[in-house]
């Protein structure tokens, strides 16, 4: 049964990324921009428009552009947390700037921000969380890049009673009928979505 549900999601996560490679620049700007929007609007109904702390991630390639969000949230006065993976699948996390340059992980297929950096007790300081995902259904099941990553610093806010606000950043094709991606052991839901047409919360957490 555990070898079916990572079949799945192998074939889910080779699938959407087939389609994500085949966007045009055009496409992938009209995403940045949608996710931007909707994206800061739901930062500012969390925080009544006070600066707070997100944490966020770098797109890179075709996954959905978060560049435009980043900026958005630190023009809004926001502080914004890239993160940087760690052995182990842990995750550090660094305070990015406009200034900050960016090297490619040692761990992942990812730019990472260079800085100091910090550990879940910094992140678990966070208003919200926009996590990267290839796919999620309408129960919130999440299908991540594979590294398990997201899974485990998860893990470690539930450990902590951290129950941050969070949204899986998506395209609006890879949102899914509820039970198209099974539920494994070590994962964790996802209670909303954020996509280039909008936030949407999840079934259970209207």
């Amino acid at each position: 049964m555990l070898e079916d549900a990572r079949a799945t999601k192998t074939r889910i996560r080779t699938a959407h990324r087939l389609r994500r490679a085949a966007l045009t620049q055009q496409q992938l700007e009209a995403a940045g921009s949608g996710i931007a929007r909707h994206g800061a609007d739901w930062a500012a109904s969390m925080t009544g428009g006070a600066p707070a702390t997100f944490c966020v991630y770098f797109g890179v390639g075709v996954e959905p552009p978060t560049l435009p969000l980043i900026n958005a949230l630190h023009n809004n006065g926001h502080r914004v947390l890239l993160p940087v993976c760690e052995p182990g699948r842990e995750l550090a996390w660094v305070f990015w700037n406009p200034d900050a340059g960016f090297e490619q992980s040692r761990y992942a297929p990812i730019l990472e921000p260079q800085g100091d950096r910090h550990g879940p007790d910094v992140a678990g300081t966070a208003a919200a969380l926009f996590i990267p995902a290839t796919a999620v259904d309408l129960a919130g099941n999440r299908v991540g890049q594979g590294g398990g990553y997201y899974d485990k610093f998860l893990g470690h806010l539930a450990t902590a009673g951290k129950n941050i606000p969070l949204a899986a950043v998506i395209y609006d094709e890879e949102l899914l009928p509820a039970g198209d991606i099974p539920e494994e052991e070590f994962d964790r839901p996802v209670p909303a979505v954020l996509a280039p047409s909008g936030l949407r919360l999840l079934d259970g957490h209207r």
